[in-house]
This record gives C-alpha cells, structure tokens and sequence, in this order.
C-alpha cells in the first residue's frame, strides 16, 4: 500500500457520526464525571444551572472553545460552539475540565491560583478523556465505535506528531532567526524538515506552508505555544492511567493535584501525588501506552472493512 499523504492522515472515516443535543450532552458528560468524581459532577451541574456556557451554533460564530474563571465570584464561563458532533461533546467536557480545575483553587491565596498552560492543559484534556472513555463503552454499534476510537487516535496522533513538528520547527526557526532574516524558502525547508522528523518519513508527502497557515505561530506573546498541549496530553494520560488502576479513591488525589499546580513544580505534583519520577521514563511509557491503547480495539473492529451490519448505510 502507498504511504499515507499529509492530508490522509486528517482525513475523516467514511462513516455517519452520532448527533447530540445540547441537553443531552450535558446530562451525558454530568454523567461520566460522576462516575469518576462527584465533585467534578457538581461542578458540572452548576455550570449547567448557572448558565456558565454560551454555546449556541450561529452564523458568524467561530468553532472551538474558550474558558476563563471570575475567581471573586468563583465561577467560570466557557465559550464554545456546540454543532451536535461527539468532538462539541468532548470540547464541553474540555471546558468543564478546565472549570473545574479553577474551583478547587479558588479559595487558595491569588498567587498560586495560577498556573501554567501546560498544566491548565492537563485538567481539560484529563476530564475530556473521561468522557471519552464513557462514550466508547456506551457505543450503541460498531460503528459508532469506531468513530469515537477514530478521534482518540486521531488525537494521539495530532498532539504526538503534529504538534511536535510544530515545536520542531520554531526551535529551528528561532535559532535561525538570531543570525537574520528567514526567507519564505527556508521556512519551507525548515518546516518539511520538522514535519518529516516528526513523522518518522512515514508520509508520502508534507505541508510545507504550514508556517503560513497556522495562527499559532503568530502569537508573538507566546512563543511555543503548542507545547503545552503535548505535555498536558501526556500527562494526562498518566494521570489518567493511574486513575483506572485506583478506581474511585483517586478522584481525592486528582482533586488535590490540581490544588497544587500553582504551587508546585511539575516533577513535584507527580511525586507527591503520584509517587512518580518524571525525570525517568517509566511514567511517559505508561502515559503513551494509554494514548495509544485504542489502537487494538480500532484494528480488531476494522480488521475486515466496515461490520456487516453498518455497510451500505
């Protein structure tokens, strides 16, 4: 078989996605955080109650998600477009991530409130995963299970290739940048250079414009601002691994966790709450290996095309 494209491996699965209302979705991720912590639950609930969230689908109206905390009122408001696709659903449960990540600090003194993205980035994409988890497990077809394992690997691959090419890349283009001025040639050149390291040269060909298309490189107060969604997916996933090797008891650690991440170095969070050593790879292989667990289930369910009962649909 030819080698996959740079855009293949964006390319969505042949397939009808699940739609969502917006009630629905809300009971479905209250749902799901309940399951894990009733804290995280409450919190949902009263995001929900307290109309927190602007969410309606209106011309105009970029996608995405936003959320920012009003620590004196000790709420939160989140931002977001909400289409009834399972990826609206997750962004929810993202939002609520980071909502809830500024409750359980909110009554701490205002400096260590804050914390870093990196870590601001764990809370959200953590109770994603949760309710990610939920979805898999409550597929109503082979289809739809498909679908949802789909988007866990897609973002695997998005936040452990993509995102890593674009750090690639502006490491090189900033060392370069310090003996002049770059040309739109060279930005190609490093751009393909980066794409192809993090790719592993798996692709039959890359996007050397990505440069040009990629506003993130375009925050000039946040230089590498895509690093920290690498590092909180990650960590996450380590998080997250322990969270099911623990069961219920862990929702008090997680909880405490976050409590620290305005205080605390990362290494530190991680060997006080976690017993792990960041510094070793023990804990990144665990992390990576449950990035990518989907990965059996996907090939088992697709081993011979689509199941029989969801062909022609």
């Amino acid at each position: 078989m030819d080698a996959p494209a740079w855009h293949d491996v964006s390319a969505p699965l042949a397939v009808h996605e699940r739609r969502w209302g917006f009630d629905e979705a809300a009971a479905f991720v209250t749902e799901q955080f309940e399951s894990f912590s009733p804290d995280m639950a409450r919190l949902a609930r009263r995001a929900f109650e307290g109309r927190w969230i602007e969410a309606e689908d209106r011309p105009g109206k970029r996608a995405g998600g936003f959320c920012t905390s009003f620590p004196i009122a000790r709420q939160s408001r989140i931002f977001m477009t909400f289409a009834g696709m399972p990826a609206n659903v997750e962004t929810l449960a993202h939002e609520l991530g980071h909502a809830f990540h500024h409750s359980v600090v909110e009554d701490l003194p205002p400096l260590v409130q804050h914390y870093p993205m990196s870590l601001a980035e764990t809370a959200s994409t953590f109770a994603e995963l949760v309710v990610s988890e939920g979805a898999i497990r409550q597929a109503e077809s082979p289809h739809e299970r498909i679908a949802l394992l789909d988007r866990r690997l897609s973002a695997a691959t998005d936040y452990l290739m993509n995102i890593r090419a674009r750090f690639l890349f502006e490491t090189a283009f900033y060392r370069e940048r310090e003996q002049g001025q770059v040309s739109v040639a060279r930005l190609n050149a490093l751009m393909e250079q980066a794409q192809k390291e993090a790719y592993r040269h798996a692709l039959s060909s890359y996007h050397p414009h990505f440069w040009a298309s990629k506003l993130h490189f375009y925050l000039t107060g946040h230089p590498f601002y895509n690093f920290p969604y690498t590092f909180g997916f990650l960590f996450s996933h380590g998080v997250y691994a322990r969270a099911r090797s623990e069961g219920s008891r862990f929702a008090s650690t997680y909880a405490a966790l976050l409590r620290d991440t305005g205080r605390m170095t990362v290494e530190e969070l991680a060997r006080r709450h976690l017993g792990a050593d960041l510094t070793r790879r023990a804990f990144w292989d665990e992390a990576c290996a449950a990035a990518v667990a989907p990965l059996d289930d996907f090939l088992r369910l697709t081993a011979d095309g689509m199941p029989p009962e969801e062909r022609g649909r």
